[in-house]
């Protein structure tokens, strides 16, 4: 697909731009706008696709949950596996679209892999994800970041109440999940592993607060991203922290999420996994 209708799509969905804008935008580069809107279903993320691992999997057991965050009540979505009593805990933290199919789906992946997942959902402020992912997105600019934060700082606190959890902990979250991954590396030290995916880096004055060990993942073709990349490799040697990072040759942001036709790439995005969880088991022991 042409590269420039990639581009656009993403700065629809990470910019405040209007559907209507984007429509315009879009019927300009495929030469109509029915051209466009027969293209749309081939662009848009398809939550009908999320399914890889049914909610009732024997192997794993699932809940929906609250816990309170900073000033409001925070719902989550927890899968624990079905054999064992104890397991070290990875959040998992969604795109700028809220708790959805496809991050339950990523959050019993985990489960399946050994540990507790645990996916808040960040618009609980707003009564939780809308599936209306235009309204998701716009929900998200109206975020009080610090108080966003905190309420993920809080959802280790529930974890450690668990009985199930051993009080190890790792996260892993997909743009702008991926940007509050490195926020967590940056403000809770008791975090043993931390994988960003495409995710936006944090200052690089806050770097030398960094103790957990860091696996970050990177799209070859996502300038608006790939652009703090320098700054933070620099910076992670010169605080000598533990670190190992991948830019995929050929890849899109979002390159992991297999709803998003234009964008999932299979083979890196198993290789990518198969290399989380391995890091998981390594560091979280």
């Amino acid at each position: 697909m042409d590269q420039r209708i990639i581009n656009l799509y993403d700065e629809y969905t990470h910019k405040p731009l209007s559907r209507e804008e984007f429509l315009k935008r879009l019927s300009v580069l495929t030469g109509s706008m029915t051209a466009a809107l027969a293209l749309l279903p081939s662009i848009e993320v398809n939550q009908a696709k999320a399914g890889t691992i049914v909610q009732d999997d024997p192997r794993l057991r699932t809940e929906r949950i609250t816990y309170e965050g900073d000033g409001t009540t925070m719902k989550g979505y927890l899968a624990i596996p079905a054999e064992g009593k104890k397991f070290a805990a990875v959040m998992v933290v969604h795109e700028n679209r809220g708790l959805n199919a496809h991050i339950e789906d990523v959050t019993r992946r985990i489960a399946l892999a050994g540990f507790i997942g645990f996916a808040p959902d960040a618009l609980s402020p707003f009564g939780g994800a809308p599936e209306d992912a235009d309204k998701a997105r716009d929900l998200f600019t109206k975020l009080d970041a610090v108080k966003n934060l905190n309420s993920f700082l809080k959802g280790f606190e529930y974890l450690k109440e668990r009985k199930e959890c051993n009080k190890r902990f790792g996260a892993i979250g997909f743009c702008w999940g991926g940007a509050l991954v490195n926020q967590l590396a940056v403000h809770f030290q008791d975090l043993k592993a931390a994988v960003p995916f495409y995710g936006r880096q944090p200052e690089m004055e806050d770097v030398t607060k960094i103790k957990a060990s860091l696996m970050i993942h990177y799209a070859e073709n996502d300038e608006r991203i790939n652009a703090g990349i320098s700054a933070y490799e620099t910076e992670l040697k010169r605080s000598g922290k533990d670190f190992v990072q991948y830019v995929y040759p050929g890849t899109q942001h979002a390159f992991h999420n297999d709803t998003a036709p234009t964008r999932y790439n299979e083979a890196a995005a198993k290789l990518a996994w198969t290399r989380s969880m391995d890091f998981f088991k390594e560091k979280l022991g």
